[in-house]
């Protein structure tokens, strides 16, 4: 089979990834090994920059047709009791989306389907090649019958154990595990009167007795979503037990607790790695296939998908010949950092939750839950957890590399918003004084819109006009240089 992008792997990075090629109509086909969507919670929710990212892609009503309620306690650094507050970010989206990840899943493989790209289900990857030309796949099927893909780029969106990591022999530096830990859906046949019955803010939700921590939580249904821990390490291929769970349930919740079932469960540590090239000729790595982490903070899925949608444009770009290949080295120069600030994070909130068993730890925590109070604490924390603080490149315009504010505008043609104007996944070149002198310069490489501002934020906006990527983030403002040498960078002829 022929293809330009083969896309290994069909979790909300894969899929998402897929989607944005589909968007721009690069031939592509997603590969998975299992045979059907597994359906269960895994990630809990989406972050608010990956809100704003789902609408800018007219895929967020969706998806919030399938949220649970939202609850407005806002998100954790470290479990802290301190509602992390995105507002001061001018979001539209400033709580998130509670959302389990095969939701997610469904909408984004909905869309990927609508645009004629098939998903391979059963799917695995056993061995690849790469060329100066491009890639070849040796994929299994269900039956055991050997398919050759070749495409001229190949993303690993494959998971923490990622097969194509392991094939093309990148490295992947970090820390081991020090603890063990487990998340799963459960269904309760009885409950303490202690027993959550309403999402709150996730510090409420976290209990620790006689050494065992949990993390519960309803979901919907009658299910509940269930972390816990214990003192005790466990090798990370053991089947989670019903009989575990439940001693770690009644240690906290106590005998009056008891389980029926568990729907689905898997083991995790704090090990944290990242690899050390996104991009290896050919072949690209994106989400868990790329970086590993503590799940704290909500960060792992959002990672992920802002990984897929910031090579999308890029991958597409090249194949349709508008831009050079440096476009996509900067993949790895832009996502890069990002990930490795989030292992960071993720490492320091793995220290400051064991201040139950460290005094000093505990001293400490007390000193970053008095900064997470104060204002300037609070929008550091969330700007951080959210992804709303992300910023790429080192422009002295304050403006350039970051998220563009999603405005509320009028055009000639009527009322509209920021986000809506990259429906279409191309880079918008927009005037915010309504005079449309720089038409010119956009000549079919970019969308070209003239507005001025009717709501929100203007003032973060200091600038009379904006060239904006497909991902929504800012590669120029109008200044003392004309915006042709940022269209030809980001755009090319």
């Amino acid at each position: 089979m022929e293809t330009e992008v083969i896309v290994v792997g069909a979790g909300p990075t894969g899929l998402m990834l897929a989607a944005e090629l589909g968007l721009a109509g690069v031939r592509t086909v997603v590969v998975e090994k299992l045979v059907e969507r597994s359906g269960q919670s895994k990630a809990g929710g989406l972050q608010p920059r990956t809100a704003e990212v789902l609408d800018q892609r007219g895929l967020l009503d969706n998806v919030l047709d399938r949220a649970r309620a939202r609850h407005g306690a806002g998100g954790h650094f470290a479990a802290l009791p301190v509602p992390l507050d995105c507002r001061p970010w001018r979001t539209r989206h400033p709580w998130g989306v509670p959302i389990p990840q095969a939701r997610v899943e469904e909408v984004l493989e909905k869309r990927v389907v609508e645009y004629g790209i098939p998903v391979l289900r059963g799917h695995e990857l056993v061995a690849l090649d790469q060329d100066t030309e491009g890639v070849t796949g040796s994929v299994t099927g269900p039956d055991g019958e050997a398919v050759r893909l070749r495409g001229q780029y190949l993303v690993a969106c494959d998971g923490g154990h990622s097969r194509v990591r392991k094939l093309v022999g990148v490295g992947f530096p970090g820390t081991a595990g020090t603890i063990s830990a487990v998340v799963s859906d459960v269904v309760l046949t009885s409950r303490s009167d202690a027993v959550p019955t309403t999402v709150e803010h996730f510090s409420r939700h976290v209990r620790g007795r006689d050494g065992h921590w949990t993390a519960l939580s309803p979901l919907d249904n009658g299910c509940y979503r269930l972390m816990f821990g214990s003192p005790t390490r466990v090798p990370r291929d053991t089947p989670v037990a019903l009989a575990e769970a439940r001693t770690a349930l009644q240690a906290v919740y106590g005998e009056e607790t008891d389980l029926q079932e568990i729907r689905w469960a898997s083991r995790f540590s704090n090990a944290s790695r990242q690899v050390d090239r996104y991009r290896v000729d050919r072949v690209f790595f994106a989400g868990d296939a790329a970086h590993i982490h503590l799940p704290v903070g909500g960060q792992g899925i959002n990672l992920g998908i802002q990984d897929a949608v910031n090579l999308g444009w890029k991958l597409a770009a090249r194949l349709r010949d508008r831009a050079g290949d440096a476009l996509l080295d900067g993949y790895h120069v832009e996502r890069h950092p990002v990930a490795a600030r989030v292992l960071n994070n993720t490492r320091a909130q793995g220290v400051l939750m064991n201040a139950i068993e460290d005094e000093n730890v505990a001293a400490l925590r007390d000193i970053v839950l008095d900064l997470a109070r104060t204002p300037d604490g609070n929008r550091y924390l969330a700007g951080m957890i959210s992804g709303l603080d992300v910023r790429y490149g080192d422009s002295e315009h304050p403006l350039v590399g970051s998220r563009m504010p999603d405005l509320g505008l009028t055009t000639a043609v009527g009322p509209t918003r920021t986000c809506e104007l990259l429906r279409g996944g191309r880079g918008l070149l927009l005037e915010l004084d309504g005079q449309a002198t720089l038409a010119g310069h956009a000549r079919g490489r970019v969308d070209h819109v003239s507005a001025t501002v009717t709501e929100n934020w203007r003032d973060a906006v200091d600038a009379r006009a904006v060239l904006v990527r497909p991902d929504g983030h800012v590669c120029w403002a109008a200044g003392a240089e004309s915006p042709e040498a940022a269209l030809l960078q980001w755009f090319g002829r």
